[in-house]
């Protein structure tokens, strides 16, 4: 839910080296962070509420209001909507990096959108179906490409959206469809690395549809991996269809990976559950697990 600013307060709509661009009600405001919030462990971030004041000549953010959610990559708070583009070829889908992601979503109580692009290069009805049927609204672009700009705009009004996906999918290329006024850097694919070279250096929000809009440097699944941290015990939850058959489970903290009876598995025998999903969750569940042992090493 977006917060009017203030005289005093307001959203911070970019931070890099140290400085904090906070959008008021009057203006656009260039502060520093009180030393406090270092002491804290706090980093500000793009997304975040905050209160203003004056120090030296200058401004400083001297509060952080609560975060409703927040991601270390992309290093964002309070978002509503978050927009993970995937290109059907060059790159081709990740479906690791696509869960993974779809997991921190859910575990911040955000839905996510999958926007796919370049399907007129190659198809991806595979990713189109399997997301959809787990529930997950999916948008081919180059299926009715004004269809998917206004159904995004849509979905982006009066609220904070994030776009973001691995590098050269198609992601700034799209967002200056959606609003040609940004004008965000683009460059084509590298042939030599298979890939794009990052155009996105910092988050930035940029007013939008009576709200805000992110793009964000590209990530990888690496960055996952280190940044951000799944509780085996609750990995199940974030999981949709593994949580519907899960609730039926008879294990108390069974895992859903080898155990005998075990519902999920029974599912997944029965093709109710995709085998590449399961896969996925198993290898999430792995790595979750490694992460506790190493915690108590």
């Amino acid at each position: 839910m977006l917060r009017e600013p203030g005289a005093n307060s307001g959203i911070i709509m970019k931070g890099i080296g140290g400085f904090y661009y906070v959008k008021t009600a009057e203006s656009v405001l260039e502060c520093n962070a009180k030393g406090i919030f270092r002491l804290q462990g706090i980093t500000p971030l793009a997304g975040d509420y905050v209160d203003v004041g004056e120090s030296g000549g200058g401004y400083v953010v001297s509060h952080i209001h609560e975060r409703n959610n927040s991601f270390k990559r992309p290093p964002i708070a309070n978002v509503d909507n978050f927009f993970l583009v995937v290109s059907s070829v060059e790159p081709s889908p990740n479906m690791l990096v696509i869960d993974r992601m779809t997991v921190l979503c859910e575990q911040r109580k955000i839905k996510p959108v999958i926007v796919v692009t370049k399907t007129d290069l190659k198809a991806a009805q595979e990713v189109v179906d399997l997301y959809s049927r787990i529930g997950y609204e999916v948008i081919d672009v180059m299926k009715d490409e004004q269809a998917a700009v206004e159904r995004v705009r849509d979905i982006c009004r009066r609220s904070l959206s994030v776009f973001s996906g691995n590098s050269g999918v198609g992601k700034s290329t799209f967002m200056n469809k959606l609003c040609p006024e940004l004008s965000l850097a683009t460059r084509e694919i590298s042939q030599k690395l298979g890939r794009g070279k990052h155009t996105t250096r910092a988050v930035e929000l940029y007013d939008f549809e009576e709200g805000y809009i992110a793009d964000t440097p590209g990530f990888s699944a690496l960055d996952f991996e280190r940044d951000e941290k799944i509780d085996k015990s609750e990995l199940a939850s974030y999981f949709p269809e593994i949580s519907e058959h899960a609730e039926g489970c008879f294990f108390t903290g069974c895992s859903h990976t080898v155990e005998k009876g075990c519902k999920v598995l029974e599912a997944l025998n029965e093709g109710l559950i995709d085998p590449s999903r399961h896969q996925n969750y198993c290898y999430l569940y792995d790595e979750a697990l490694r992460i506790d042992k190493a915690r108590y090493n």
